[in-house]
């Protein structure tokens, strides 16, 4: 995976752009009369009507600069949004725009505008450039990025001091010994690792991060099974998962969101968490503490960067009102009060500077830091997400008694070079 860093912010000011960025100056002249359809996921965990009041309330403000454009918007949940945008453009029925989880597909099928046919220079040029880099389908910029975070190592800090752990980890031995602490102190998860097939792609991206290499080469090619690959699966199988300190339920059986509930209830010494999480266990009076990955010997090369994308779809023919609209999208105001709101991170160099200063965001700062120099999963290759579904349902072969993680690997790269060269 390409990764290039954040570095445009003077550029930026310099060529006087903050009015372009704040969505000030939009006008609806020569688009006529047309209405963008809209299909947007659901980012409200508790079941209420947060992202709907948002996309509804940035209409509204858009309509009223643009009077000759409206804004249908439809919200539909995560569980239900990419099945239902894809039937419609199977039916021939696209949206105008669709906030969803992956553009790669629609990018290859030739459904999508590029970035520089929907936005203007400034507001494209703002973009974090591990997003925009991760936007890219054949070396062409099709996903939007629209919301990030970034993992960091979440650890207990009651149980840390219980278990007389003095400090966060900084390097896997640091994780596997303070593991054994909190292992001797009877915590039932020292170390949550979740291989199960829920989100075991994203985990096994962190590891394999830390241990320096990950799932694509400088070229992009996947490298799955490369050395450095394999050698940190068999560090975790033989330092963490053979001494027993990945608690009572097996990686490969353990899902995510059990894991992140195990945490919540205070089970949990270590794992490695998302903002959200942050959040909920605090609220259950969990005292958080987090740090960046562990790597090696020192903090890992990068943290894994996760975002979800907005894109405009052709089939309607409305590309300059899709552009417009979306620069009020990417204004700062906008950008900053979706990612505060859910706890996410903000997805241009504007924003990112804001939140990294103001107050009221502090709890993100450590995530914030990671950003820079995240790299995201190959979410640009249409071969992905048969990887991805591989991975969730195999890699936690890798860690079994009796398995050898150079050949769980090896199959898995085996099979994800033949989707490549599918694509």
């Amino acid at each position: 995976m390409q990764r290039r860093f954040l570095g445009l912010t003077a550029t930026i000011a310099a060529l006087g752009l903050t009015a372009a960025l704040s969505g000030c100056g939009l006008t609806g002249e020569d688009s006529g009369d047309v209405t963008l359809k809209l299909v947007a996921a659901d980012y409200d965990l508790t079941g209420g009507d947060t992202t709907r009041k948002y996309w509804d309330g940035l209409a509204a403000a858009y309509e009223a600069k643009n009077p000759g454009t409206r804004i249908d918007v439809q919200i539909e949940s995560w569980n239900d949004v990419d099945r239902k945008v894809a039937d419609m453009v199977k039916a021939g029925q696209a949206p105008d725009i669709a906030q969803i989880g992956a553009y790669a597909d629609y990018a290859a099928a030739g459904d999508l505008y590029s970035a520089d046919e929907l936005l203007s220079i400034p507001v494209q040029a703002n973009f974090l450039a591990p997003l925009a880099s991760a936007g890219e389908n054949k070396r062409t910029q099709y996903g939007l990025p629209f919301a990030a975070s970034t993992r960091l190592l979440f650890f207990n800090q009651e149980l840390f001091d219980r278990a007389g752990i003095t400090k966060p980890p900084a390097t896997w031995a640091e994780l596997a010994a303070a593991a054994e602490k909190l292992k001797d102190d009877d915590v039932p998860y020292p170390f949550a690792l979740p291989l199960g097939p829920e989100e075991a792609q994203a985990e096994t991206m962190m590891w394999l991060l830390s241990g320096g290499d990950g799932y694509t080469d400088a070229t992009d090619r996947y490298r799955i099974d490369s050395e450095r690959n394999i050698a940190t699966f068999d560090w975790l199988k033989k330092n963490l998962v053979e001494k027993e300190l990945t608690g009572p339920v097996a990686p490969g059986k353990l899902n995510r969101k059990d894991a992140f509930a195990a945490f919540s209830r205070g089970e949990v010494g270590m794992l490695n968490g998302h903002p959200s999480l942050m959040q909920e266990a605090e609220k259950k009076g969990v005292k958080v503490g987090k740090v960046a990955l562990p790597g090696t010997t020192g903090k890992a090369k990068a943290s894994m960067g996760v975002a979800d994308w907005i894109m405009g779809f052709k089939q309607n023919g409305h590309r300059k009102e899709i552009g417009r609209f979306l620069d009020f999208v990417f204004s700062d105001e906008n950008v900053l009060k979706f990612a505060g709101d859910n706890d996410l991170l903000p997805v241009t160099v504007s924003a990112y500077t804001r939140m990294e200063n103001e107050e009221e965001h502090k709890s993100l700062r450590e995530f914030l830091a990671e950003l820079p120099n995240a790299q995201l999963p190959p979410v640009g290759k249409t071969s992905w997400a048969q990887v991805s579904e591989n991975i969730k349902k195999n890699i936690g072969k890798a860690v079994t008694p009796g398995a050898k993680p150079s050949e769980v690997l090896g199959k898995i790269a085996r099979e994800a070079t033949a989707a490549e060269s599918a694509e």
